[in-house]
Formats: structure tokens, C-alpha cells, sequence
């Protein structure tokens, strides 16, 4: 399959704060799957977009930042990129961040949907970060501004504590799942053998 016969223009968007011991070449590695996707030969070759007025893949040393706006033509075979992306990013990251990744159909157009024809555009939010709880942060943080946005139009901020607090029992809940799941099989610590690992920081706000 050629760029051109891709039936998906994808696009990338997101912004992760990386440990400042992080080099361009750790960099460079971590995205392997996009630029090789795009079919370069490294981060430097890649890191351009399909279209030029974005500003495509960019590491930013002094800020320990990787930014991304980048547009590759593809198929559904690029999601197989983007898991091992996360994986490799998980790494290097020094907080939860969130990805966001649009599946936009090349091949509709207007006169299809007139037809009653559906267009196959999709929508991804993926999250990477050094730990479960900071990939649960971050989850958290952008749900509550989902919310929070959404619900602003009727209700004032102010009064909307309640339901950020509901949200945040939900994520407790779910981080306490984890850290179970995680003890499960682990064997017991200690001359008493009732020792337990910790399973990583509570996320913050989660009460």
C-alpha cells in the first residue's frame, strides 16, 4: 500500500513531558514505530507532516517536551504503530500525558453521504506516563474538564464540586482495583509473611 492508495489520513496530536535525562536518540527510538510507519529512515526524516502548515514531530530539549502534530497517510495496520509507540513513551515519560489520534476516511466524500453511505472516520485518546496512577491522572484531569465544560453551560463552576468529587471516587475505585490485582499471586514479604508492596502513589485529587 502506497500513501496514496491509503485510505486514512491520521493524525497524531498531543503533548508529553519526558524526564530531562532524555536524549533525542532514547527519542528517536521511543517513535520508531511512527517514522518508520511513514516510511523514513529516522526522527529527523520523519518527523515532517503530510501537510505542511503542521508543525509535524518535535523534541523540545530545554523543556523536556515532545510535541506532536503530524499527519501520516494509512491504514488500520497503523494502530499496531501507535501501541507500541505508547509502550516505548511510557519510558520516557515524567507525567501522564493524553494522545489524541483521528482516523479521517480519504476516500468519502459528500456525494456517498447523500447516498446514505457512512463515512469510517474514527477517533482514539490514548494515555501514556511512567506509572498506572499518573496514566490514571490523566485520564482524570481530562475527564473533569470534559465535564466540567459541558456542565458550565447550565451550572456555575462553583457548584459543580460534587460531581468533580463523584469523579474522583470513581478513579479511586479503579486505582484500588489495580493495586489489588497487582498483589494477587505476589508472594508474601517479611519474617511475619504478611507483608504487601505498595502498587505505586495514589493519584493525586483521588481521595
Amino acid at each position: 500500500m502506497t500513501q496514496y492508495d491509503a485510505p486514512f489520513e491520521i493524525h497524531v496530536h498531543g503533548e508529553v513531558r519526558l524526564r530531562a535525562d532524555v536524549s533525542f536518540d532514547a527519542l528517536q527510538d521511543a517513535l520508531k514505530p511512527l517514522w518508520k510507519y511513514a516510511g523514513a529512515r529516522s526522527l529527523s526524516d520523519g518527523a515532517a507532516s503530510a501537510f505542511e502548515d503542521e508543525p509535524g514531530i518535535r523534541f523540545d530539549a530545554d523543556q523536556h517536551l515532545l510535541q506532536m502534530c503530524w499527519t501520516v497517510r494509512g491504514g488500520e495496520d497503523f494502530r499496531q504503530s501507535l501501541d507500541e509507540m505508547c509502550m516505548n513513551l511510557n519510558d520516557l515519560a515524567d507525567a501522564g500525558a493524553a494522545i489524541e489520534v483521528t482516523f479521517y476516511d480519504a476516500e468519502f466524500d459528500e456525494e456517498e453521504e447523500d447516498d446514505g453511505e457512512e463515512s469510517r472516520d474514527d477517533f482514539v485518546m490514548l494515555f501514556v506516563g511512567p506509572t498506572p496512577a499518573a496514566i490514571m491522572q490523566a485520564q482524570r484531569d481530562l475527564l473533569v474538564e470534559d465535564v466540567v465544560n459541558l456542565m458550565e453551560r447550565h451550572f456555575d463552576g462553583a457548584e459543580l464540586s460534587g460531581v468533580v468529587g463523584e469523579i474522583d471516587k470513581l478513579f479511586s475505585q479503579r486505582f484500588d482495583a489495580l493495586v489489588n490485582s497487582l498483589e494477587i499471586g505476589r508472594p508474601p514479604r517479611g519474617p511475619g509473611g504478611s507483608g504487601h508492596g505498595g502498587g505505586g502513589r495514589r493519584p493525586r485529587h483521588l481521595h
